[in-house]
């Protein structure tokens, strides 16, 4: 008889789970998703790795060597919203620390779930002068996203297409993570292009969760207490970050040379994965993975 499905999780705080609080911590998609990921009969050995502020730098430095080492038969790796937010952002080494997670996940024998990310500026209602080199840097993270996805053959959603600006109720109360709603449709949408590639699952997960929607007092209780914490653990490099976006920006406008700045930021991320060299190199066993069951 096989063994339980080993499932482990990379990324950040939207695979940690923030947005998706129960009584002892948050469970998020990569855990409802968990539960489907072996038909009756099989277990799942699930192992969230993901962290709140984790950079893509993050991945190669701390969580997979711990992911490598145990061994996964389906791993997760969701990463880059936070890159998008720093003063230093290269895509570049976004591209270089992907490509490297996401190489040896495969080359370890997972199947390897991917994911591009909505645009945070737009989620968060920014003004323009924050959101227009924030939506930059996300286009120019999903482009590399969508490229290393295709290079190493994941199973890869479209998340930054999910109706987040419709379904207010697809994000949590900050508006910046998705809501449990929220993250049962990611779930779900994993689920379906997993079903949809053949691999033998368990039900889908629920359109919704069992658990009734928090009211007003709640999400102002949130805020007032966890997520007024995150926000200061963020403050420290994010809030500069942002700043120092919104100078530039301003400056380019002056000049008229935001145009020019979306032409740089296309032709970075399309060096970025030049530079990387040809798919598989280095890996005899490149093209010849097949889907585990």
């Amino acid at each position: 008889m096989a063994g339980p499905v080993r499932f482990v999780a990379l990324g950040d705080s939207l695979t940690e789970g923030v947005g998706d609080p129960v009584a002892d911590g948050w469970r998020g998609w990569a855990a409802v998703l968990a539960r489907s990921l072996a038909p009756a009969g099989a277990g799942v050995e699930f192992t969230n790795l993901a962290r709140s502020g984790a950079l893509s730098a993050d991945l190669t430095a701390g969580q997979l060597p711990v992911a490598l080492a145990l061994r996964p038969a389906v791993a997760a790796v969701v990463i880059g919203g936070n890159d998008t937010l720093r003063a230093g952002f290269d895509v570049g080494r976004t591209a270089r620390e992907l490509d490297a997670t996401l190489g040896g996940l495969s080359r370890g024998g997972a199947l390897v779930l991917t994911a591009c990310l909505p645009d945070p500026g737009t989620l968060l209602r920014l003004p323009q002068p924050f959101a227009r080199p924030l939506a930059r840097r996300m286009r120019a993270v999903n482009t590399v996203v969508h490229a290393l996805s295709a290079r190493h053959r994941t199973v890869h959603l479209h998340l930054a297409e999910l109706p987040w600006m419709a379904r207010r109720q697809l994000l949590s109360v900050d508006r910046l993570h998705p809501s449990a709603e929220g993250h049962h449709l990611i779930a779900r949408g994993f689920h379906d292009l997993l079903a949809a590639a053949g691999r033998p699952l368990g039900p889908a997960p629920a359109a919704e969760p069992a658990e009734p929607p928090p009211g007003t007092l709640a999400d102002l209780w949130w805020m007032a207490t966890r997520g007024t914490r995150w926000v200061a653990d963020r403050s420290t490099d994010l809030l500069p970050g942002l700043l120092a976006l919104a100078a530039v920006e301003g400056f380019a406008r002056l000049r008229g040379a935001t145009g020019r700045q979306d032409e740089q930021m296309v032709r970075a991320a399309a060096a970025a994965l030049a530079s990387l060299g040809p798919a598989g190199a280095g890996d005899p066993s490149a093209g010849r993975r097949k889907l585990p069951s």
